[in-house]
């Protein structure tokens, strides 16, 4: 199978490692960075996990390059760069290939589906860590993977699905996937915003009963608009955003990484996304709406910063 990851940060990083690390030859790294291109070149990727690291050889590409004819095309750049990436996703994939979108927030399918036909691309879910270390290098934390299937591309997903198992990601298949999808998007909504704003691991947002019950309300204001879109949790999504982040309590969330790098987070297909969601069923969310500020704020004094010390 050749398969092409878009995105050379955290996610991608650990992807193509584990893909090719399972003995996959036709595993390319894709991106604009050329920083990290030029150092896997070099020396492979480099991933730290359970407590031991290991590097692996890895054939790159930068995303202007051909990258195809791919089998499937995994899609794990910031939901900010998903329009810039669909056309190259598109391009890359054979006539029977595949875009699987396995990033955060709302909206990155539909776009994708945009370049490349709705039968050609798949929806999934990650629910493990990853923290890049620098160009190249990731620590890894435990989680799994969930493909979502629909009757055009379920056969397609399963076999991605063995080689992902194979790669070792605990990886499953479900149709539908819609209260996956949510159950992340209410964890993401309730734990990253705050430790940005704070500047704290995960677990730290535990340490104040303030700051849990924004992490609550956040969590469960997802929840209603879920809800109002048809869709049962089947849980109270405060408590498994509590969970994730005792469960979590080391892991510094990607949109900590971004703040901390200024470069642009992820918070419109977050926060951003289910306030326009709400106000389109007619669900409050005030505090997603408030992080949703805070967050673009933050990023707004991230980058004067930047420019000036680039003067």
């Amino acid at each position: 199978m050749r398969i092409v990851v878009l995105g050379t940060g955290a996610l991608g990083s650990l992807f193509a490692a584990r893909l090719a690390r399972a003995g996959e030859r036709h595993v390319t790294f894709a991106g604009t960075w050329r920083e990290a291109l030029d150092t896997v070149t070099a020396r492979g990727l480099l991933v730290e996990e359970t407590g031991r690291t290991w590097s692996v050889p890895v054939a790159t590409a930068h995303r202007n390059d051909s990258l195809g004819p791919a089998d499937v095309a995994l899609v794990l750049v910031k939901s900010a760069q998903t329009a810039a990436v669909a056309r190259d996703a598109s391009v890359a994939l054979a006539a029977d290939g595949l875009a699987v979108t396995l990033q955060n927030g709302l909206g990155n399918r539909e776009v994708l589906a945009a370049a490349a036909g709705a039968d050609r691309v798949a929806l999934g879910v990650v629910t493990l860590g990853a923290t890049l270390l620098g160009p190249g290098h990731v620590r890894a934390l435990p989680g799994d993977v969930v493909l979502g299937a629909e009757p055009p591309t379920r056969a397609r997903l399963e076999r991605l699905a063995a080689l992902l198992a194979r790669a070792g990601f605990a990886t499953s298949v479900e149709a539908p996937i819609d209260r996956v999808v949510w159950r992340k998007l209410a964890v993401n909504c309730a734990i990253n915003p705050l430790t940005a704003l704070l500047h704290v691991p995960n677990g730290g947002l535990l340490a104040q009963s303030e700051t849990v019950e924004t992490m609550c309300r956040a969590a469960r204001e997802v929840g209603s608009v879920a809800s109002a879109l048809g869709i049962d949790l089947g849980l109270d999504p405060a408590d498994l955003a509590q969970q994730v982040a005792r469960t979590t309590a080391t892991n510094r969330s990607s949109m900590l990484q971004d703040v901390e790098r200024a470069v642009p987070t992820e918070i419109e297909a977050l926060c951003g996304a289910v306030s326009r969601e709400g106000e389109r069923v007619g669900v409050a969310t005030p505090v997603n709406a408030r992080l949703w500020r805070e967050v673009r704020a933050l990023e707004a004094r991230g980058r004067a910063a930047t420019a000036g010390t680039q003067c």
